[in-house]
């Protein structure tokens, strides 16, 4: 399934300080992590992922720390910083706002419209 250039970029910012409200990570595991989460439909890009963690991190929202992995690579970690967790707060607020609405939407769409009495 393809998803729309505009809604991955939409999510993205909710989904990066999602992750990483629940730990530290670096940027292969934050692709990795998205990658699972979506079932493997939505397959980010170092080139996507980089540029948005450098504006959160602009933003006050996510913090780095240079750090080493088990085999001894240098690797920048990042984590949401309290700016962003409020950030995050208000993005879950804002989605879900979003997400019933179309669900209502989708709702009435799938239910056929009642016909009225003599009409049919």
């Amino acid at each position: 399934m393809h998803i729309e250039k505009d809604l991955v970029a939409a999510a993205a910012t909710p989904l990066v300080l999602g992750i990483l409200a629940e730990g530290e990570s670096y940027g292969y595991a934050i692709l990795k992590r998205v990658t699972d989460m979506s079932g493997g439909r939505l397959q980010w890009t170092d080139g996507m992922l980089y540029p948005l963690l450098h504006r959160l991190e602009r933003l006050g929202y996510v913090s780095s720390a240079w750090g080493s992995s088990d085999t001894g690579r240098r690797r920048k970690h990042y984590a949401i910083t309290p700016t962003g967790r409020e950030v995050l707060v208000e993005r879950q607020a804002q989605w879900a706002v979003v997400a019933a609405a179309l669900q209502q939407v989708w709702h009435s769409v799938q239910t056929p419209p009642a016909v009225a009495e003599g009409w049919a």
